[in-house]
């Protein structure tokens, strides 16, 4: 199983930026699938969620309105779109795929925002905003 991160990249602050995750090797949309970021520092932190058909989302609060997390079950990819970017969003993003899959909705929505329940990992992808 891979999954590749790309997209990241240096910009200022009130920017956006799209940056996506590719995947090889597993059944893509049996997968609920999430960001996570991890800051210079700081422990990784949940960022955005989305479920095995995209039907639903979930966002850290301080993101919500400004990001939006897409899959193309299709393509399989996830993409996390981000405007209005801020210098507090600097960190290396991280996709992941669920530990589980065919994960019911019930038990997802409970545990979504823990990295315990991510089973694979994409490399990362920087993303720094200037103030």
């Amino acid at each position: 199983v891979q999954l590749q991160a790309s997209g990241g990249g240096l910009v200022q602050a009130g920017d956006s930026l799209r940056i996506s995750c590719s995947a090889s090797g597993l059944a893509f949309s049996s997968y609920n699938l999430g960001w996570f970021r991890q800051a210079p520092g700081k422990e990784r932190e949940f960022v955005a969620a989305i479920n095995w058909n995209g039907n639903t989302t979930r966002y850290l609060d301080s993101v919500k309105g400004r990001f939006i997390i897409s899959r193309d079950n299709f393509n399989n990819a996830v993409v996390l779109q981000m405007h209005s970017l801020k210098p507090e969003d600097t960190a290396v993003y991280y996709c992941a795929a669920d530990r589980r899959s065919q994960r019911s909705l019930q038990s997802w929505w409970r545990n979504f925002a823990f990295a315990r329940e991510y089973r694979y990992w994409g490399q990362g992808t920087q993303v720094t905003v200037s103030s």
